[in-house]
C-alpha cells in the first residue's frame, strides 16, 4: 500500500481507525481512565465550583468515568449509536435533587468539553500521530466529542427536568431548601423550619451522615438511598431520638440530623457518654454493615449547634476516606477532632510527625509498637500501670520502652508532651503512609 498523501487521509480512514484503537488500547487500563478522569473532573469544578461538595463530585466522577469508557469504546466504529451510561442520568438526578439550575448541568458539559479538547490535544502531543494522519485523528477525535456532548445534554435535560418536577411536586423540595438555607446561615424562622421539616429545630441534635463505599453507587441511586434511609432511622432509634430528618446528599450520600430533646433513655445515653467519646460508636456499630459508613458530630442546640454537629460530621467523612481502610464502618468527631485540625495542612502535619517523632517514625514493628506505647502512656496521664492494663504487658515492660523511647527521642518525654501527642494522634488517624520516608536522626 502506498503511502497516501495528508489531503486524502479522511477521519474515517482505517490507518486512522487503526492508530485509535491502539490510542483506546492504552487509555482504557484502571490507571490511565482514572488520571483521565480526575483531569477532567478536575477541570469542569474548576469552572463549576457547585460540584465541589463530596458527594456530587462522586456522582460527577462516576458519570465522567462512564462517559470515557463508552466513548471510547465505540471512537473506531464508523456508527454513532451510543446509549447514554446510567451514571450519566444518576448525576442529571443529582443536580435536580439539591436544587441546582438546569444550568449547572449545561455549565457542566460545556467545561466537560473544553476539558476533552485540551486532553486530546495534549494526548496527541505526548503520544504523536504519524505526521500524515494526526489532522485526521484529531478531527475525528473532536467530531465524535462533540457529537456525544450534544446528545448527552439533550437527552439530560429531559432527565433533570423529569427528576425536578419530581422534587418540586413533593415535601422533599421544601425540606432540602431549607436544610440548605439553614447550613448556609440564612436569616430563618426557626418555628416555620420546623413545620416545613416536620423536625423540632429548638433542641439538642446529633448530626451524622451516611455514605457508601467506592465502587457501591451508581445505576441503583433510589436502591441505595432507600438502604441508607433505613441505617439512619436504626441509628437514630439506639440512639434514643425521637425524630430523624434526612437529606439524600447525592446517589449515595445522605445527611442526618437526630433530635435528642425528645429521648429519654438515648439522650441520657448520649450525655452520660460525653466523656467516653467510643461510647457512641460502640453503641451504634453493629447496626452498620458494608457497604455503609457513618460518621457523626457532636450532640449541640438550636439551630447553631444544627450547623454545628453538620460540619463535624462532615469533617469526620473527610478524615474517614482520607485515612486507611480500616474495619471500623462508624467514626465519630469527637475521636478524630484533633486529626482533622492538625491535618488541615498536609506539609506543616507530616513536618510535625517527623520532627517530633524523630527515630521513632521508622516502619519496622519494633518502631510502631514503641509508638503505640507512647501514645498509651500519654493517653494513660503517664501511669506505667494503667498503660500497662491498656496494652496488656507488665508495668516493667512499660518503663523499659519508655526508657528507650526517651533515649531515641534524645529527650524527656515531658518536654515535648503535647506535639507528641499531636503527632500520635494524626499517626493513629492516617496511618503509615504520613510517616517521613526516612526517619530523622535525633
Amino acid at each position: 500500500m502506498t503511502a497516501a498523501s495528508p489531503e486524502r487521509i479522511g477521519p474515517n480512514s482505517e490507518v486512522v481507525r487503526d492508530w485509535l484503537a491502539d490510542y483506546v488500547y492504552e487509555t482504557m487500563r484502571a490507571d490511565s481512565l482514572e488520571q483521565i478522569v480526575g483531569r477532567l473532573d478536575s477541570a469542569i469544578i474548576a469552572k463549576v465550583p457547585e460540584l465541589s461538595d463530596r458527594d456530587v463530585r462522586r456522582d460527577l466522577a462516576a458519570s465522567t468515568r462512564a462517559h470515557a469508557r463508552t466513548t471510547l469504546s465505540g471512537i473506531t466504529s464508523d456508527t454513532f449509536d451510543y446509549v447514554l451510561p446510567e451514571e450519566a442520568h444518576a448525576f442529571a438526578r443529582t443536580i435536580a435533587r439539591r436544587g441546582f439550575d438546569l444550568r449547572v448541568l449545561l455549565r457542566t458539559y460545556h467545561a466537560g468539553l473544553d476539558a476533552v479538547i485540551d486532553y486530546m490535544t495534549d494526548a496527541i502531543e505526548e503520544r504523536p500521530a504519524p505526521q500524515e494522519i494526526e489532522r485526521a485523528v484529531m478531527l475525528r477525535m473532536f467530531d465524535r466529542a462533540t457529537k456525544w456532548v450534544n446528545m448527552s445534554v439533550e437527552l439530560l435535560t429531559d432527565t433533570y427536568m423529569e427528576e425536578r418536577e419530581r422534587v418540586l411536586r413533593a415535601a422533599l423540595n421544601r425540606r432540602t431548601e431549607t436544610i440548605r438555607a439553614l447550613l448556609a446561615g440564612d436569616d430563618i424562622d426557626a418555628d416555620q423550619a420546623s413545620v416545613r421539616l416536620g423536625y423540632r429545630l429548638n433542641q439538642r441534635h446529633l448530626a451524622f451522615v451516611l455514605w457508601t463505599d467506592e465502587g457501591e453507587s451508581g445505576s441503583g441511586d433510589g436502591e441505595v438511598i432507600g438502604l441508607l434511609e433505613r441505617v439512619a432511622a436504626k441509628v437514630a432509634a439506639e440512639v434514643g431520638a425521637g425524630r430523624v430528618l434526612t437529606a439524600a446528599s447525592g446517589a449515595s450520600g445522605m445527611w442526618a440530623w437526630a433530635g435528642l430533646d425528645d429521648a429519654e433513655q438515648g439522650h441520657g445515653r448520649i450525655e452520660q457518654g460525653a466523656d467516653d467519646i467510643g461510647a457512641l460508636e460502640r453503641s451504634v456499630a453493629d447496626l452498620v454493615d458494608a457497604p455503609v459508613r457513618v460518621a457523626f458530630g457532636a450532640p449541640a442546640g438550636q439551630i447553631a449547634g444544627f450547623r454545628q454537629s453538620h460540619r463535624e460530621a462532615v469533617a469526620a467523612r473527610q478524615v474517614a476516606e482520607r485515612g486507611p481502610v480500616r474495619a471500623h464502618r462508624v467514626i465519630d468527631y469527637r475521636e478524630v477532632e484533633i486529626a482533622y485540625l492538625a491535618g488541615a495542612d498536609d506539609a506543616a502535619m507530616r513536618g510535625l510527625i517527623g520532627r517530633e517523632l524523630r527515630a521513632l517514625s521508622g516502619r519496622d514493628a519494633n518502631s510502631a509498637r514503641l509508638r503505640a506505647t507512647l501514645h498509651a502512656y500519654l493517653k494513660s496521664h503517664r501511669s506505667p500501670e494503667a498503660t500497662a492494663k491498656l496494652l496488656g504487658v507488665h508495668k516493667n515492660t512499660v518503663r523499659y520502652r519508655i526508657q528507650r523511647i526517651e533515649e531515641l527521642l534524645g529527650r524527656p518525654i515531658e518536654q515535648r508532651s503535647l506535639p507528641l501527642e499531636l503527632a500520635l494522634a494524626c499517626l493513629a488517624v492516617y496511618g503509615v503512609d504520613v510517616l517521613p520516608d526516612r526517619p530523622e536522626a535525633r
